[in-house]
């Protein structure tokens, strides 16, 4: 039996056009190669799992390969390539700064740059989670990273670019990765799918990408977790929010349905069935502030595409976004939100909760009667 592989590993990018979501870095990177203008030193900065390490190996396999394509992407056939491919490359040092963060570890890379690559153009030394390093670490760093030899580069890869000494900022050019795109995780799950032959469904995979905040390879994780429960090869909707234990959606429809109708008893119904199934008061305020956010997004053409969702949901928002004026949702967003602020500092946090959906309950019966009585002020006058 065949060793499994997580889908981070088994998909990671082995070439710029590869990359999720981050096309300005591979961009600005390929020109640089392109017109031979290579910094000696590189931070790349960024959340968590959006490809600053892949992004490193990249730029390295690509500036050692022998045969670059036309657009200047490595060939994977020469030997620095398959050198990489295999681990083997003695032209690439990766050091884990979280772990090798003393001076000693700093002053055996430097001795390592003195000698010259056997092989190939550059030696490159890609440093993670460099914020870790201490400060005498960085300081004995320092004359090294501003006059290296022609043939060393060194990539400096980070999460909390605030961290790191501003003179070692200044020694480097800096490159800020973003979180990847809702619309292009979903896109890029889809593909692995489809090469793994699982069937999905789209919301699910929207669902995941929501989940992972951005980073593509907690996508990738919760994604092998969903196939795994399944056991079938199929990842759905129903199985997706089960697992994760997230609130469907549809209960945020149903609530809202209920707010437009002033039905305060069937809203406190809704709530206690979704206390009871063991969800977390709190985070459905916050979910029913996002789902009134929605609505008011497709309240008007011009921000639809601002909603992130699959076709069959987005047309259940634009139903319902017909049936609740402007002024409604504003309000309805003000109360929840509020409600959001202050539960933590609530000694009886259901009831507050519970209070806040009441007032939206009555949102329709409060503006009919202040509407009337503008109407009968305005007979007076």
């Amino acid at each position: 039996m065949e060793n499994f592989v997580v889908s981070a590993r088994k998909y990671r990018p082995q070439n710029f056009k590869s990359v999720v979501g981050q096309e300005h870095i591979t961009t600005t990177l390929k020109n640089a190669i392109k017109n031979n203008h290579l910094a000696q030193s590189f931070l790349f900065c960024g959340p968590r799992g959006v490809g600053k390490t892949t992004c490193a190996r990249i730029l390295a396999k690509t500036i050692n390969c022998s045969n670059r394509t036309d657009d200047f992407e490595a060939c994977g056939t020469c030997d620095s390539c398959k050198a990489f491919g295999n681990n083997a490359s003695f032209n690439i040092y990766e050091l884990d700064a979280a772990s090798n963060n003393s001076v000693d570890d700093i002053r055996n890379l430097v001795d390592q740059v003195r000698y010259a690559p056997q092989q190939g153009s550059y030696k490159v030394y890609i440093i993670d989670e460099v914020h870790m390093l201490s400060a005498a670490a960085f300081n004995a760093f320092l004359k090294t990273l501003e006059e290296p030899p022609s043939y060393a580069i060194f990539i400096l890869a980070t999460t909390e670019k605030h961290k790191i000494l501003p003179t070692i900022l200044s020694r480097c050019q800096i490159f800020d990765f973003n979180r990847i795109q809702i619309r292009d995780i979903s896109k890029h799950l889809a593909y692995i799918a489809e090469q793994e032959k699982v069937e999905f469904e789209d919301e699910a995979l929207r669902l995941i990408a929501t989940k992972a905040d951005g980073a593509l390879r907690d996508a990738l994780s919760i994604f092998d977790l969903i196939v795994t429960y399944s056991a079938g090869n199929r990842v759905t909707y129903a199985e997706t929010i089960e697992n994760l234990h997230i609130l469907d959606y549809d209960y945020y429809f149903k609530v809202v349905d209920a707010f437009l109708a002033e039905d305060a008893s069937q809203v406190m119904l809704i709530f206690d069935e979704i206390l009871k199934k063991g969800f977390d008061a709190h985070n459905f305020l916050v979910g029913l502030a996002s789902h009134l956010r929605d609505l008011l997004v497709v309240k008007d053409p011009a921000t639809v595409e601002l909603l992130e969702v699959s076709e069959d949901a987005q047309s259940k928002y634009l139903e319902q976004s017909k049936n609740a004026t402007v002024s409604f949702l504003l309000s309805a967003l003000n109360i929840i939100n509020q409600a959001d602020v202050n539960y933590r500092m609530s000694k009886n946090q259901r009831l507050h909760v519970e209070l806040a959906l009441m007032k939206v309950s009555k949102l329709q019966r409060a503006f009919k009667l202040t509407a009337l009585a503008a109407a009968e002020a305005k007979k007076k006058a």
